[in-house]
């Protein structure tokens, strides 16, 4: 599994939401931008997905912005990273919905690719969006 900054920069827009809001008000994405120097028109399209997910509340108009749906201790870090990425699995044949691999009874690694997966999921499920704001 390798990162995109789609993956990377959507952990840090949670991570400053968590950080930076205050008893349930939105935040404005220029704010957002602006404190992790990320480009405003990048983010709307990352904001745009953790809000398809459910990730984010997004508000129009004066006042508006964007906001956390629960607490930053009841997000993980995996469920940031695949709401951007889509998959993290480390192999195509591990990835939800992948078609069985014709080689998969015979695989001599896929087990190996399996603990790794696990090992990877684990880690990033282990982790919350308080867990790093408290770094």
């Amino acid at each position: 599994m390798i990162a995109s900054t789609k993956g990377r920069y959507a952990l840090r827009v949670m991570a400053d939401m968590a950080e930076f809001a205050k008893d349930g008000e939105f935040i404005a994405l220029k704010d957002i931008a602006s404190r992790e120097e990320i480009s405003e028109k990048y983010l709307e399209a990352i904001m745009k997905l953790l809000v398809e997910k459910k990730l984010v509340l997004g508000h129009r108009g004066k006042g508006g912005g964007y906001r956390l749906v629960r607490k930053p201790e009841e997000y993980s870090v995996g469920e940031i990273i695949r709401a951007a990425e889509g998959d993290i699995a480390p192999v195509a044949c591990l990835a939800p919905g992948a078609d069985k691999c014709n080689r998969a009874d015979s695989c001599k690694t896929i087990s190996m690719w399996k603990k790794l997966d696990t090992i990877i999921s684990d880690y990033l499920d282990g982790i919350s969006l308080t867990d790093l704001t408290a770094e």
